[in-house]
This record gives C-alpha cells, sequence and structure tokens, in this order.
C-alpha cells in the first residue's frame, strides 16, 4: 500500500487559479483510480473529481465542472487537480485519495484504499 502525498494548495484571489498535486510512493499510481476530495472548515469531506487508472473517464462534482480539470501521469506516478476560476467556496482543505471502485462517483468513494494528508487552499474574494 503506497502514500500519498499532496502539494500546490496555498492562498489565491477569487478568479485565479492553482494546481495540485498527488504523488503516490511506495506502489504505483497506475493500480488505483484516483480522486481529490475537499473538507472546508465546520463542514464533512466531499466528493470533487476522480479520474480511471488509464485517465479516458472522468467524473466531478456539478459545482466545480467547466472550472477544475483531474488528470494523472502514471509514468510520473502522480495525479492532477487543475483548478480555474477559484471561488471563495473552494475554500477548503483538498485531499488526493487512490481507489480500487470504479463507475460512479459514489462506487470510487467506496473504494477508497489510501488518502493523502491534505493541502490547504484558501480563496480570497
Amino acid at each position: 500500500q503506497g502514500q500519498l502525498v499532496e502539494s500546490g494548495g496555498g492562498w489565491v484571489q477569487a478568479g485565479h487559479s492553482l494546481t495540485l498535486s498527488c504523488v503516490i510512493s511506495g506502489d504505483r499510481l497506475s493500480s488505483y483510480a484516483m480522486g481529490w476530495f475537499r473538507q472546508a472548515p465546520g463542514k464533512e469531506r466531499e466528493f470533487v473529481a476522480a479520474i480511471s487508472w488509464s485517465g479516458s473517464v472522468t467524473y466531478y462534482k456539478d459545482s466545480v465542472k467547466g472550472r477544475f480539470t483531474i488528470s494523472r501521469d502514471n509514468a510520473k506516478n502522480t495525479a492532477f487537480l487543475q483548478m480555474n476560476i477559484l471561488k471563495p467556496e473552494d475554500t477548503a482543505t483538498y485531499y488526493c485519495a487512490a481507489g480500487l471502485g470504479w463507475g460512479s462517483a459514489e462506487v470510487f468513494t467506496a473504494g477508497i484504499d489510501t488518502w493523502g494528508t491534505g493541502t490547504l487552499v484558501t480563496v480570497s474574494s
């Protein structure tokens, strides 16, 4: 079982962009479907996006569609979350996750094997 480490979080003004990265160590990224979740202060963790093993299929939370893009580079054992047109409501700690389930966002979430430790994204208005 590998470990996931996120990076790329920080503080940005609304309307700007950030790219988060998630590197797996001790395992191969290609063994997992990958996803991103977030947890805002005082709220439950929520699904943001997921990508299949090959990268050919993706799922997104409705509120980020058209603004966020999930991708992966299996050769570099890294998954990414490109976040554009950021809004204050996107402020949260973002977590990457590796899973073995696929078919829907719910199936992926239920099959998560490993979580990262999180990276904080703060969007100011």
